[in-house]
């Protein structure tokens, strides 16, 4: 009895066979690559959007919190900053039309430190004249969209760092923009 289980007629095997079925190239794509790239699509929506590296970045390996790192470079030199803020400006543009054009801002300026405030202080009629002139001869359609409002802020770190050489101002900030 014992040699017969053992003995292959050839039909036994051939219906092992049958029951492990090979998967198709098809099936193959669908159940299993498929899934596969719609996680690695997902992980790396996540990763470039920036939720990813926040989620990691907060732990680190083995679930241990990481220590925040000391900041370098730009990342510190913002955080030595002075805002000086000008005076209201209200200037009268150049206009075509009969009918009056106005201008106001409120403008901050970024300096470095502390002292470099107190220079631009000592020259601030200077700063004043220079933005007011400059200003004047603007005509109101030269103030609209966002391309105008980066020329006009260009502009204005450009006069007023000619102003107080050797002092450099980082950036001029607009705190309010009224055109009537």
């Amino acid at each position: 009895m014992s040699a017969e289980m053992y003995e292959d007629d050839g039909a036994g095997g051939d219906r092992h066979m049958m029951g492990r079925r090979r998967l198709s190239g098809k099936k193959l794509m669908l159940y299993i690559l498929l899934p596969l790239l719609i996680i690695a699509l997902a992980v790396g929506g996540l990763y470039f959007s920036g939720i990813l590296g926040k989620v990691l970045g907060s732990v680190g390996i083995g679930g241990a919190p990481v220590a925040a790192s000391a900041p370098t470079g730009k990342e510190a030199r913002s955080l030595n900053v002075v805002y000086y803020p000008l005076p209201d400006l209200l200037v009268n543009l150049r206009s075509d039309t009969p009918r009056p054009a106005f201008l106001k801002l409120k403008i901050s300026l970024e300096l470095s430190n502390d002292d470099e405030r107190k220079e631009v202080e000592k020259k601030l009629p200077r700063v004043l004249d220079t933005f007011q002139t400059y200003l004047r001869e603007l005509r109101p359609d030269q103030l609209q969209g966002a391309q105008a409002m980066f020329r006009l802020r260009e502009e204005l770190l450009a006069r007023v760092n000619a102003v107080i050489r050797p002092i450099q101002v980082k950036e001029v900030l607009f705190t309010e923009i009224v055109v009537q």
